[in-house]
């Protein structure tokens, strides 16, 4: 099962009848990497007058939480939760600072306001996807890397690394629920002469139809 999760750290400002939104995102994958994200914003905005929150944590979505922080309740942190669900959003915490500027808004005026910071910062975070897949080594003979490359280029499929010895040894990422098909695919292209080597199945981060190595 793969996800939607926020590309990277990023803010945005929203200003509404001189009060001041600041909208805060970040990837977690831990309660406890939620709450320093959290303290690291209040330390920031000392002198703010609201720091609402929302996370959502887990493949499952098994872990949410929001705060109002002071705001009335449901007018922040719902609004800021239904951002991230609305964006099919996991593994990631907004935090969106308030600095009041004299004018109540309202309850429907600070659903906005927060719902609109929430929103303009996962927008300037971006987002990709995380995918279980595997990272797969096998080795050929240096007659049939040509056929290789020309098929996986044909086929769209990712080869990342290759190394030249006595044979060449070839690393390729598939999602895991394309093993089956890849590895048919690759014993006919190669008439069965390819040698696996390896292959571990972890999370990977994937952008359009790459699946990115690595990610910090």
């Amino acid at each position: 099962m793969s996800y939607k999760t926020v590309k990277e750290q990023a803010s945005a400002e929203y200003e509404e009848k001189k009060s001041v939104f600041i909208g805060s995102v970040c990837r977690v994958e831990s309660e406890e990497q939620a709450r320093e994200f959290i303290n690291g914003v209040k330390v920031a905005h000392r002198e703010a007058r609201h720091n609402v929150y929302a996370y959502i944590i887990g493949r499952n979505r098994e872990i949410q939480r929001y705060s109002d922080d002071g705001e009335p309740q449901g007018t922040g942190g719902i609004p800021v939760l239904e951002v991230i669900k609305r964006n099919e959003l996991c593994d990631t915490i907004v935090v969106v600072t308030r600095y009041f500027g004299g004018t109540l808004l309202g309850a429907a005026g600070l659903v906005r306001a927060y719902s609109k910071a929430a929103s303009l910062a996962v927008k300037e975070a971006g987002t990709f996807q995380k995918v279980k897949a595997v990272l797969f080594k096998f080795k050929i003979d240096y007659d049939l890397l040509g056929k290789i490359e020309y098929t996986f280029s044909k086929n769209g499929w990712q080869l990342v690394n290759t190394e030249y010895a006595d044979k060449v040894l070839l690393s390729m990422l598939y999602e895991s629920g394309d093993a089956e098909r890849i590895k048919a695919g690759l014993k006919e292209m190669t008439y069965g002469k390819f040698e696996p080597i390896s292959e571990e199945e972890g999370d990977y981060f994937k952008e359009d139809d790459t699946i990115l190595m690595d990610v910090k």
